[in-house]
């Protein structure tokens, strides 16, 4: 399938990876990243959960309670590619930008428009909105995307 990304080869994180020493903190961590990984996925077919604040925290958390884990989250074939992209030069694919500020218009918009009846609630979530899109529309393009 043409819109699958191809599988990139396998490459070990270990050096990324820094372990908590307590072994119930690293198992706190551990609970906690699947946690948010669940909560990412669910996102992807939401438009209400953000997927990828939760991805980015998983894969931290992972870094600090276990090394396969946090290898296979940033080689795993979806969630890999945005998650090596974000940690090697906090960029952005443009696909993903058009993508996330589109779904942002579309569910913020119809909100502060319809949903929300006080002003200054409607102002606050309207800023948050534009806020958050320009984050995401200011950071750079991985180096495969430039022109």
């Amino acid at each position: 399938m043409k819109w699958l990304p191809e599988k990139p080869a396998y490459h070990d994180y270990s050096n990324d990876v820094k372990l908590t020493k307590n072994p119930g903190l690293r198992l706190l961590w551990h609970l906690l990243a699947g946690f948010f990984l669940v909560l990412g996925f669910i996102g992807i077919f939401l438009p209400i959960l953000p997927t990828t604040p939760f991805i980015l925290l998983s894969a931290l958390l992972y870094a600090k309670s276990s090394i396969h884990f946090y290898n296979w989250l940033m080689n795993h074939r979806f969630f890999g590619p945005p998650l090596r992209d974000w940690k090697d030069s906090g960029s952005i694919n443009l696909y993903a930008k058009i993508l996330a500020i589109s779904i942002m218009t579309l569910t913020i918009g119809p909100t502060v428009t319809w949903l929300i009846p006080l002003w200054p609630v409607k102002i606050l979530v309207a800023l948050i909105g534009i806020s958050v899109a320009l984050f995401v529309a200011t950071r750079p393009l991985p180096s495969r995307q430039k022109p």
